[in-house]
């Protein structure tokens, strides 16, 4: 009797901690033969490169479409001032500037924007 109690209250836990996972999505699938199991989604854990390279891809388009709207002797006269300020700002003009990259892409988009 207490054997059957102690399997009931393990499956039970099991059970919980499934749907517990269940929150957070899940994957139904149908075998071959006809029985639909329903499976928690896998959560990914790690370091999320996709997002990563997206910024990375962003901040490159906003400096390409700056130097090409702008032009880059204006754009450089602009990230002079930049030097000149406080720590932040240095910071960000060293970040901000054209690179053989950005002068490429805005070399080629600057036509289309004018």
């Amino acid at each position: 009797m207490v054997e059957t109690h102690d399997h009931f209250v393990a499956r039970l836990s099991k059970l919980g901690k499934k749907h517990a996972k269940m929150t957070h999505g899940y994957v139904t699938r149908v075998g071959r033969d006809g029985l639909i199991t329903v499976t928690p989604r896998r959560r990914r854990r790690g370091f999320p490169f996709k997002l990563l390279l997206m910024f990375a891809l962003g901040f490159l388009g906003l400096k390409t479409f700056m130097v090409a709207s702008v032009g880059p002797v204006t754009y450089n006269e602009r990230l002079a001032k930049l030097e000149k300020g406080t720590v932040v700002e240095q910071a960000g003009a060293k970040v901000l500037a054209i690179d053989p990259v950005t002068e490429k892409l805005s070399a080629m988009t600057g036509p289309v924007l004018r």
